[in-house]
């Protein structure tokens, strides 16, 4: 049934479908209005869940290890800050192997104070063990979700569902909230491998010395390649009942393009328009939106990226001393692939700031005009302060 809903509630629906047993809850602008939207689902019946509100996003995480250890589908939400405070529960969470969902409402990371998106909250943890996909609107959002918990139940492994602030997470848009049936054919019921049983005790997270830590590690590294596999197959699955589908990566008139821009989230659909516009003026351009960012799907990046002649990366983050980091792991991902084309990396959009049509075509025009890229990530609209 098609639904004029805003981001926020399409995760918050996609969780309701999924028959979700617990759900904790903090509150922090702008993932907000997801636990919002959950509590009124728990009073009102239409969801039967255990609703927490818990003192602080740490706790938040907490206390779902503590439930999905016992076997119980689990959720929470959060964004900048909030999710900084995770840290520690992030690597927890993978290292126990435990296959919870949250959503992430990417929030620019302070001071100064901004609640507004930034993407560096999320790729900061980047290397905690958690699946990441990032959403460009409502329906992926809402189908996300739901794919979330089947990929992460097959591989063990917490799944991080990520959406801008505000350009989606309160946008209205027309979304297609499918029948409660046809989720349950697709997402049956959580059989965790393992739980907590008090008629089969056994202890987890104990000390681990040397002669086996290394091995847990190996398997967690294992669950992140089985979960390239696995995400196809899920895709697979969902399109067989549902009819769509968004692949690890999506390639946008890319078979003959020249220059290729990257982009993720929001900032696609904006690249989408400036794709047509050029094209039709006879531009040789190509889009590829990523999704998937962890597991990092290098065959198919490279399959996408390697015929073109320049590959224009948007990043909405940036790390300190380094660069745009979906421009580094794009750098990585060719590097040992002969003759890859050179990667021109660009910060845009950073704190909130819009990234218009006039931006990313100004990106084309810089990376066209030029015969190498000028630094490793090239700052756009910079105010003069």
């Amino acid at each position: 049934m098609k639904r004029v809903v805003e981001g926020s509630q399409a995760v918050a629906e996609a969780v309701r479908l999924a028959r979700v047993g617990v759900i904790s809850a903090y509150p922090i602008t702008p993932q907000t209005h997801i636990v919002e939207f959950l509590s009124e689902y728990c009073a009102n019946g239409s969801l039967n869940a255990r609703f927490m509100r818990v003192e602080s996003e740490h706790s938040a995480l907490a206390a779902l290890i503590g439930t999905v250890s016992t076997g119980v589908r689990a959720f929470t939400a959060t964004s900048g800050q909030g999710l900084a405070l995770m840290h520690e529960l992030l690597h927890w969470t993978s290292g126990a192997r435990l296959p919870m969902v949250m959503a992430e409402v990417n929030r620019a990371l302070a001071p100064g104070w901004n609640i507004w998106v930034d993407q560096t909250d999320s790729l900061a943890q980047r290397d905690t063990g958690w699946i990441q996909l990032y959403c460009e609107n409502g329906q992926e959002v809402l189908d996300t979700i739901l794919q979330a918990y089947r990929l992460g139940e097959l591989v063990n492994l917490p799944v991080m569902v990520v959406l801008d602030a505000f350009f989606l997470s309160h946008t209205y848009e027309p979304v297609d909230v499918p029948d409660q049936e046809l989720v349950d054919s697709f997402l049956p019921s959580y059989v965790p491998k393992f739980q907590l049983d008090p008629k089969d005790p056994c202890a987890f997270g104990s000390l681990v010395t040397p002669n086996v830590y290394m091995e847990m590690r190996h398997s967690i590294a294992l669950a992140m390649d089985d979960a390239l596999g696995c995400f196809s197959y899920v895709e697979d699955e969902f399109e067989k009942i549902f009819g769509r589908r968004y692949g690890s990566v999506e390639a946008i008139h890319c078979e003959d393009a020249e220059i290729i821009l990257v982009t993720t989230g929001t900032v696609t659909s904006t690249s989408r328009q400036v794709v047509n516009e050029l094209r039709a003026k006879g531009e040789k351009v190509g889009l590829m939106k990523l999704k998937l960012f962890r597991p990092f799907p290098v065959h198919d990046v490279r399959m996408t990226l390697m015929p073109a002649k320049k590959v224009a990366v948007i990043d909405r983050n940036f790390s300190f001393g380094s660069g745009g980091i979906f421009a580094q792991e794009i750098r990585a991902a060719l590097c040992n692939a002969p003759g890859h084309p050179p990667i021109y990396g660009y910060i845009a959009g950073i704190g909130g700031r819009d990234v218009t049509t006039d931006v990313i075509k100004e990106i084309y025009r810089k990376t066209k005009n030029s015969d190498i890229p000028e630094a490793e990530s090239v700052w756009m609209g910079l105010q003069e302060v």
